[in-house]
């Protein structure tokens, strides 16, 4: 995904940022509805939602660290969703995606849909929620193409919405020289990370200490979540991380590496011992 400057549009058509949203490329043709999940009902006053489209509803798990996704396609989104609601109970919000011309037909939808779900699953951001892989559907080269060019739109539409879900993680939006190294180190705990645009990663293959403090119960549940999830592995010579894992807050990452409570700008630091407190925040203050 190519980054240049884009203007996103954001019409609230009930007047609240909490609400409904209606967002859109103001050079493209694809725009995405935001729906609440208890805004469902009051979504039917708008026209748009009964369109050809695809879907995604979002939610989180009890059991898994990663949030959930389900993704969808039909010739009427609105009754499609909900249908959802009365038979699916882990999603709080959908988003569905048309195009303003309505000139989606039932193959496209099915491509697309085919699409993300295969690039949710390589990306492994979020959980899919889906029990069986849509099938591909066979469309013409020239229609291909066009719909892979929207694919490109209906990423950035979904995480200007706060879901990143087709989006690269980490090494794929930034080179080398951009990534600052961290480590986070303590009783039988070595962990290696990076502060992104995504929020704080630890890296595959971290080690993470095997003790909890008996207060640790929040630490527990985390580590728990990862275990249940597969990032965390007990291998022969410790607790590792199974593959790359992104937390919402440098302090959440340092808690489970160390197996309590921490603060995680002054646990993690580069290879010449600064802290990411010294290297981010306290260069930003400066700076200003």
């Amino acid at each position: 995904m190519s980054n240049r400057p884009q203007t996103i549009q954001i019409y609230l058509p009930f007047g609240s940022a909490r609400d409904i949203k209606i967002a859109s490329i103001t050079t493209r043709m694809m725009e995405a509805i935001f729906i609440p999940r208890n805004k469902l009902a009051k979504a039917a006053e708008r026209e748009e939602v009964n369109s050809v489209g695809i879907y995604f509803l979002f939610g989180e798990s009890e059991d898994s660290v990663k949030p959930i996704v389900y993704v969808g396609e039909s010739e009427n989104c609105y009754s499609r969703l909900k249908q959802h609601n009365q038979n699916k109970d882990f999603w709080q919000a959908a988003i569905m995606i048309r195009s303003k011309t309505d000139d989606f037909n039932r193959a496209h939808v099915r491509y697309l849909e085919s699409f993300c779900h295969k690039k949710i699953s390589e990306i492994d951001r979020y959980k899919l929620f889906n029990s069986s892989v849509p099938a591909t559907p066979h469309i013409q080269e020239q229609i291909e193409a066009e719909l892979i060019d929207h694919l490109e739109t209906i990423t950035i539409l979904l995480s200007a919405l706060g879901y990143p879900v087709l989006e690269e993680t980490h090494q794929a939006n930034f080179s080398e020289a951009e990534v600052e190294l961290l480590f986070c180190q303590g009783k039988d705990a070595d962990a290696k990370g990076s502060y992104l645009d995504d929020g704080f990663i630890v890296y595959k293959g971290s080690k993470v200490t095997d003790d909890i403090v008996p207060s640790g119960d929040i630490v527990r549940t985390a580590r728990h979540k990862l275990f249940e999830s597969g990032i965390l592995e007990e291998q022969e010579h410790g607790i590792f991380f199974a593959r790359d894992q992104i937390f919402n807050s440098p302090s959440y990452a340092s808690n489970v590496v160390l197996g309590r409570r921490t603060n995680g700008w002054t646990e993690w630091k580069d290879s010449s011992g600064k802290t990411l407190d010294e290297l981010k925040r306290q260069n930003a203050m400066v700076e200003v």
